[in-house]
């Protein structure tokens, strides 16, 4: 019972390890060339530390429950790891193609609102402050006529990744 639960610690650990190190096994049997097809994401560390710890923890309380002895706890501990295995790896899979994560582009600020954090002079660049993709980003701002800080604004266009123009909004 000992090694099954060896085991079962020992998947545990990996999961904890797989949080740290995030994509080091995968890295490493990449380079082997091991990954490609198939194997990409069944040797995951938490595929694996899945499998390791259910296999584990299975065995033994078939041990401790039963009196089918090593050979039935190994043929109940397999089927329950890869019970756990399997959607594990399933649901990285799906965590990982999901393509909805675009990340903003410098266009997706045209026509946000925002404010005024150093005055805009007529011939050079202030600051706005504006949210993009919810959240407050500074940018370096230009204007046809001179804004006061905290004034409210509307981007008109992009001049830059970091820099933009803008017109007040009237009220």
């Amino acid at each position: 019972m000992a090694w099954f639960l060896g085991f079962g610690i020992a998947g545990i650990v990996l999961l904890v390890l797989s949080l740290v190190f995030d994509g080091l096994l995968e890295g490493f049997f990449d380079g082997v060339g091991l990954v490609d097809g198939f194997l990409d994401g069944l040797l995951s560390l938490p595929v694996i530390a899945g499998f390791v710890s259910m296999f584990g923890f299975a065995g033994a309380i078939t041990l401790g429950t039963t009196g089918w002895g090593a050979v039935g706890a190994v043929a109940v501990g397999v089927p329950a790891g890869l019970a756990t295995g399997w959607p594990v790896y399933r649901l990285s899979r799906a965590l990982m193609s999901d393509g909805s994560g675009a990340a903003p582009r410098g266009d997706d600020v045209i026509g946000a609102s925002g404010s005024v954090v150093t005055a805009i002079p007529a011939d050079g660049y202030g600051e706005v402050l504006v949210r993009l993709a919810g959240q407050p980003v500074k940018l370096s701002a230009r204007s046809p006529v001179p804004l006061a800080r905290g004034a409210e604004v509307w981007v008109e266009g992009t001049l830059s990744q970091t820099a933009v123009t803008v017109r007040l909004v009237e009220r």
